[in-house]
């Protein structure tokens, strides 16, 4: 994952789910239009039903050439076969993430609203950064709230990508494009969407085009 010329969009899987059922929605998401990666964050799940779910969802990523990252745990991540890792503030730190995973694993860093936690993940090695929560979201309890202006500071700043995440949806990414998210995350607004995944899709990636110009 790489700084690019407009904002990618990163999909978080539901909170919980049964992958046979999943993976029809996974891959009509993904078919409606760019994605730069998609994130199983399945917290409340066990172990093995998260590598049996990530190993079910792996091969619709890799087909589309679009980065499959595990939250929180290095551990499963490697025996799925993952591309990546994205930890948390309380989860692995960011060396074990990468003995863990390897050289060229994908690892990105929850950094809240804090510049000094994003620098000092920078400088262990993240892949990308990731501020937040921008909006109210139902998908998790946000310990902190951010403002665009952090990721104009970033951008302007650091080459290191940085992620925007927290109740975004096609209706107020703007801000947040154009202040220079290089990954707007996403979950609810996709998988609750009245007309489907794929319209999800179609609208935020029409938004984000729209923020871009």
């Amino acid at each position: 994952m790489t700084r690019g010329v407009t904002a990618r969009i990163y999909l978080i899987s539901p909170p919980a789910i049964q992958p046979s059922d999943f993976a029809p929605l996974l891959t009509a998401a993904l078919d409606a239009g760019d994605v730069a990666a998609f994130q199983l964050r399945l917290k409340e799940a066990a172990d093995e039903d998260v590598i049996a779910a990530g190993k079910a969802l792996l091969p619709i990523c890799r087909a589309r050439d679009v980065a499959f990252i595990v939250n929180d745990r290095p551990d499963l991540a490697k025996a799925i076969g993952a591309d990546g890792v994205h930890v948390g503030q309380d989860d692995a730190p960011l060396d074990e993430a990468r003995r863990v995973m390897g050289d060229k694993a994908i690892i990105g860093a929850t950094c809240h609203n804090s510049r000094h936690l994003a620098i000092e993940a920078g400088e262990d090695g993240a892949d990308y950064v990731a501020f937040g929560a921008f909006y109210p979201t139902q998908t998790k309890d946000a310990p902190t709230s951010a403002e665009p202006d952090i990721l104009d500071w970033w951008s302007e700043i650091f080459t290191l990508p940085c992620l925007a995440i927290g109740g975004i949806t096609a209706e107020n990414c703007a801000p947040l494009v154009e202040a220079g998210a290089d990954f707007i995350a996403v979950s609810s607004f996709v998988w609750a969407h009245e007309k489907g995944p794929a319209a999800a899709i179609s609208e935020l990636n029409a938004a984000i085009t729209e923020a871009s110009a």
